[in-house]
């Protein structure tokens, strides 16, 4: 299959290595640039989204947000330029549910199918490809596109209609954003009690409190590894989706506006771009407490 992918950062790219991989021609355009390593691998670098999607029958889009997307597909020399009948857009983004409707009801003016597969698992499921990819959008694109979604993920639901599958990514992130939190705070509270907090980790996986956040991101709080598989800042814009639906929907999501203020804290110390587990440190200025593990 000819393929397109644009946005190449810390997701895109080894999304797109393993599209390569799988035997794929893929056309690939990034504001930051193509990647040497996919090129070495076969990929062809294009000079615009128009390039890539003349070129492409799928093109995958993976950007930080809402306005991104729209200017991938809409601006001057954008994606929407260089379809044509029949193609289809895969936007594998986090943006909001609403925008992602009116941008499938554009694309689709266009003759083309549309996709929203925004994606869960961050860096590591990226390189190992066991994403989970939530998609909304119709059930015979879906299956044409889902081999590719397998060179990608593991876990890969059609949730429903264009809009659906933004709409289980907010939910998720809902999700992690609180599991962080909850994690963040019995570690705190163990080690601020005196006990080893890489212990009680080790004890509590074995226990119903286990979750893949209290194993990765239990252990970046200990291990202060903090570098970004996922920043705060996606994180926020993430979760702010979520509080901004929910006032539209009547909705009160009081810890999700707890954890929000929490990234807050961190975004106005200069974390923006740290690990998302790094709430943590925003509860441990308030403890005036760093979670460590202790020295033997």
């Amino acid at each position: 299959m000819k393929l397109g992918f644009i946005g190449l950062g810390i997701m895109g790219t080894p999304m797109a290595a393993n599209l390569i991989a799988g035997g794929h021609e893929v056309s690939l355009s990034s504001r930051s640039g193509v990647p040497q390593s996919l090129l070495d691998s076969g990929g062809v670098a294009c000079s615009s989204g128009k390039e890539v999607a003349e070129r492409a029958d799928v093109i995958f889009l993976m950007v930080p947000d809402t306005p991104h997307v729209e200017a991938a597909l809409f601006n001057n020399g954008g994606i929407a330029a260089g379809l044509s009948a029949g193609k289809i857009v895969v936007d594998m983004s986090s943006i909001s549910p609403i925008a992602t409707k009116a941008f499938a009801e554009r694309v689709n003016a266009l003759g083309c199918q549309y996709l929203d597969a925004p994606v869960s698992g961050g860096e590591v499921g990226a390189r190992n490809a066991t994403l989970s990819i939530m998609v909304g959008g119709p059930q015979a694109t879906f299956e044409t596109v889902r081999p590719l979604f397998e060179l990608m993920g593991k876990n890969i639901t059609l949730v429903g209609d264009n809009g659906a599958g933004q709409t289980a990514k907010v939910a998720n992130q809902i999700i992690v954003a609180l599991n962080i939190e909850a994690v963040a705070e019995a570690l705190l509270f163990a080690s601020k009690a005196g006990a080893d907090p890489a212990r009680v980790r080790q004890a509590l996986m074995g226990g119903f409190a286990s979750s893949k956040v209290l194993e990765v991101h239990g252990e970046r709080m200990i291990k202060r590894t903090f570098d970004p598989g996922f920043r705060i800042g996606l994180h926020q814009k993430d979760l702010n989706l979520a509080l901004s639906n929910a006032r539209e929907m009547g909705v009160s999501l009081p810890n999700t506006a707890t954890c929000q203020e929490l990234f807050n804290a961190c975004a106005s110390h200069g974390g923006s771009d740290w690990d998302h587990s790094a709430l943590v440190r925003a509860l441990e200025l308030m403890a005036n407490h760093e979670v460590a593990a202790k020295k033997d």
